[in-house]
């Protein structure tokens, strides 16, 4: 019995080496399992033509007209599957879209970046610098990531109604400037009773016509 269990031991001890090696291989990237990231966006099976663009590729033509219809080539990248209008495999398609850049496209279609750093009422308006990106089912030419110059546009939460509400009921107290956030003036309405009641006026009219805002510059929702 002793005899037979010595080799048993050692087939044991080979069997857990190979198992740790193997184990070893595939996490060093011998043995590669990574799925594409732009796989997580195609959907399987599906129309080629409907594909979101970060799913094909396509040879475009920049010597179009712009604004007019033109067709374009494409191919399906790797690992990504799709099927004809018959639901047979496909690789190579077309696509019918309209001719323009990118940054050309209505703004339904892309979204850009907020700033929560600009004054939204400001003379003149304030503008900053955006990074937009493309939507998914959007073809365009180009690169889809693109700077564009926009207007502020950004709320802090406050509301335009619930300021005038103060500004006309305790505005001789600073309510409605502590309500915005600027504490300096509401302190200076508070302690002049509202600059003897000329004050109170005429923060009233302001924040009517909404020339007074949030501190933060943010916009009234």
């Amino acid at each position: 019995m002793a005899a037979v269990a010595v080799p048993l031991q050692g087939l044991r001890r080979l069997c857990r080496v190979l198992l740790f090696l193997s184990q070893f291989y595939i996490l060093s990237g011998g043995e590669s399992t990574d799925i594409p990231p732009y796989v997580t966006k195609c959907p399987s099976n599906g129309l080629c033509s409907r594909l979101p663009a970060d799913c094909i590729e396509c040879k475009t033509n920049f010597s179009c007209v712009y604004g007019k219809p033109v067709t374009f080539d494409c191919t399906v990248k790797p690992s990504v599957t799709c099927v004809d209008q018959d639901f047979k495999s496909q690789k190579n398609f077309i696509i019918n879209m309209t001719c323009r850049f990118c940054w050309q496209l209505p703004e339904t279609d892309y979204e850009c970046s907020n700033s929560t750093s600009c004054m939204t009422v400001s003379c003149p308006r304030q503008r900053y610098i955006a990074n937009c990106t493309v939507r998914d089912h959007i073809h365009c030419l180009g690169n889809r990531t693109f700077p564009k110059m926009l207007y502020c546009n950004w709320t802090g939460g406050y509301k335009w109604s619930t300021a005038l509400a103060l500004s006309i009921t305790l505005g001789g107290f600073g309510a409605d400037r502590f309500y915005l956030g600027q504490w300096r003036e509401g302190l200076g309405k508070l302690f002049s009773f509202g600059g003897l009641g000329i004050w109170t006026l005429i923060d009233v009219l302001l924040i009517g016509v909404g020339y007074v805002g949030p501190a933060d510059g943010s916009l009234y929702i």
